[in-house]
């Protein structure tokens, strides 16, 4: 079977002067309980939709192409601090929970690596979301990789 890229991860990615969640309901049920929430300054919100067909490529190579345009961003906006949100609303293909947590998870690290600060929305919740996002051409990046 021949895939579209169209098919891959699609990331929304935000550069923002400040963002903040609070947990609204959690949708996951083996998921920890959450009940605090975050704010972050200055930073690089990254919406990420991790498709079915990305678990057809190794995990290791589909974190490596998402950090990569992470870091890219971050660099264009002049940021050390990315924040990983899950966010399954990009399409209707969704990859399953376990590899889509494990891609989060090697990015984060990656990201750390390379002396990013980082962070991760709650997974499994949907959430309250305060952002405040300047309006320039680089503050707002779409992409599918």
């Amino acid at each position: 079977m021949r895939i579209n890229n169209n098919d891959y991860m699609k990331v929304l990615v935000m550069y923002v002067d400040e963002f903040g969640y609070k947990p609204a309901q959690k949708n996951l049920e083996n998921i920890e309980e959450i009940s605090e929430g975050a704010s972050f300054k200055d930073s690089i919100l990254a919406f990420i939709q991790v498709e079915e067909s990305d678990e057809e490529k190794d995990v290791k190579s589909r974190e490596k192409k998402l950090v990569n345009h992470l870091k890219w961003t971050a660099r264009k906006n002049n940021c050390q601090s990315v924040i990983l949100h899950s966010f399954a609303h990009l399409s209707e293909s969704k990859a399953s929970v376990a590899f889509t947590k494990e891609l989060f998870d090697l990015a984060e690290q990656r990201l750390q690596n390379a002396d990013f600060k980082t962070a991760q929305t709650p997974f499994g919740y949907f959430l309250d979301l305060d952002i405040k996002a300047p309006g320039f051409s680089l503050a707002r990046i779409w992409a599918t990789l």
